[in-house]
């Protein structure tokens, strides 16, 4: 307990017995806490209304003056609170009711202080660690959105469907950040509070993903020697993350979809079904219609999970977003490799924003980890970039050939790059904007700038 933190995190201790209550708070003081302690139902019920807590040590004792079922108070007034429930060990069925209800831990009413402040402990750092996570995917998904009006679309869809309960559809290409977002609607959903879990269809083979997501019995094949609970069950009212649902075999499909339409699974080598709440978000970079004619794909399961459909660009369609997932990505791996790397030089930049990225932004990520590593000042140049990629580029006719100085400047190929998309496009400028990922309004004012006149036709 020497690492506990000083000072930062507020503690609620509520014990039926007044000197263990008073032994326990003395001794969680010593350790930099800042603490309340109270005794009676309704006093918790006053200063739970009043104050925000981040740890609260529970009687359960104390639930059956006035009958009052605290927990379930506690819960929906401090969401991310961490409750301690404890309990006299006659009647740990009430313990193990209030696991289900959310409670983070129980312990006997006759634990030691130093027991209780250990489980507080844990509580503390799994709070600091949300935040860190949750500090961390806002800060990317700032980066991800970039200005990009297609990410800001996706953004506003996800905002909406988060709080229902509604099956989503993620569709992409590889890299575009699907995960990312199922994990973002999962926290802004009423089942924050609960498990994420991300299975990926892909990675495992038939039999397996079934007993992975289903469970088995024991004896139900070579190897089962014992019951073996599934990810749904163990994300029963949260969510589960479906990656790369297209490839999926049709027997599973057969059985994810009794999951979405009677909320009941059933283990793999048993017959008794069970019911589970779990919110199922799916995502795929195949065609599902396609798959679906081709009998590839259920048609009856795709419409249970394409009731709310959200489309991620590839990279190469938000490329406004480049420069601050560049940025973003310097600032990470400089603090994890422990470099000071402060710019990309006008030639790298260059090729960065000419690169197509058919790996989209975990490409992206990959690049600028090897640029950082191999920055030997405060500035990337076009060698410390992966060779491979210099050899794509290198490899495209269309573009300059990066081995010479007389590099086009951003602005020139920009420029080209409108030209190009107006020519191909017949002048539809909505169109132009569209797949270069800016608004129309950017598109209109860059042409401007550049004297491209508009083509002789209604846009």
């Amino acid at each position: 307990m020497r690492n506990a933190p000083k000072n930062s995190h507020r503690i609620l201790v509520a014990t039926l017995d007044v000197s263990y209550g008073q032994s326990l708070t003395r001794y969680l003081e010593t350790e930099g806490y800042v603490l309340e302690r109270c005794h009676e139902a309704t006093a918790v019920l006053r200063l739970v209304s009043r104050r925000t807590f981040d740890v609260i040590v529970l009687d359960l004792e104390i639930s059956d003056v006035g009958d009052v079922d605290l927990l379930t108070f506690i819960r929906r007034r401090l969401p991310d609170a961490r409750v301690i429930l404890l309990f006299d060990i006659s009647k740990i069925d009430r313990a193990i009711q209030g696991i289900r209800r959310g409670a983070f831990f129980y312990l006997p009413r006759s634990s030691s202080p130093s027991d209780v402040a250990l489980v507080i402990t844990k509580a503390v750092r799994a709070i600091d660690t949300e935040a860190a996570v949750r500090r961390y995917e806002d800060d990317f998904l700032e980066h991800l959105i970039g200005g990009a009006p297609a990410m800001r679309r996706v953004v506003d869809q996800v905002v909406k469907v988060a709080p229902t309960t509604s099956t989503v559809l993620l569709v992409g290409e590889s890299g575009t950040g699907k995960e990312l977002l199922a994990h973002t609607i999962h926290r802004l959903s009423p089942r924050r509070e609960m498990p994420f879990i991300a299975i990926n269809c892909a990675a495992l083979p038939e039999g397996l993903l079934e007993s992975e997501m289903f469970g088995h019995v024991k004896g139900a094949f070579t190897g089962a020697d014992s019951d073996k609970r599934g990810l749904f069950e163990e994300a029963d009212g949260g969510t589960i993350f479906l990656d790369e649902i297209g490839d999926m075999a049709l027997i599973t499909q057969a059985k994810l979809l009794r999951v979405l339409q009677n909320g009941e699974i059933r283990r793999v080598g048993s017959s008794v079904p069970q019911r589970v709440d779990v919110r199922v978000i799916a995502a795929t970079n195949k065609d599902l219609e396609k798959a679906v004619s081709e009998n590839k794909f259920r048609e009856d399961l795709y419409f249970r999970l394409n009731v709310v459909q959200i489309r991620i660009p590839p990279l190469r369609e938000r490329m406004e977003a480049l420069p601050h997932l560049v940025r973003y990505f310097i600032s990470r791996f400089n603090t994890q490799y422990g470099k000071n790397v402060r710019d990309v030089d006008e030639r790298a930049r260059a090729m960065l924003q000419s690169y197509t990225y058919p790996g989209n932004i975990r490409e992206l990520e990959s690049i600028i980890a090897h640029a950082v590593i191999m920055c030997d000042g405060e500035v990337i140049r076009v060698e410390d970039l992966p060779e491979t990629m210099r050899a794509r580029v290198a490899m495209r006719p269309a573009l300059p050939n990066y081995a010479y100085d007389n590099v086009p400047s951003i602005s020139q190929m920009e420029e080209q790059l409108i030209r190009t998309a107006m020519e191909r496009l017949d002048g539809n400028q909505t169109e132009v904007a569209r797949k270069l990922g800016i608004s129309r309004s950017t598109l209109w004012r860059k042409m401007r700038e550049y004297g491209i006149e508009p083509f002789n036709k209604s846009n």
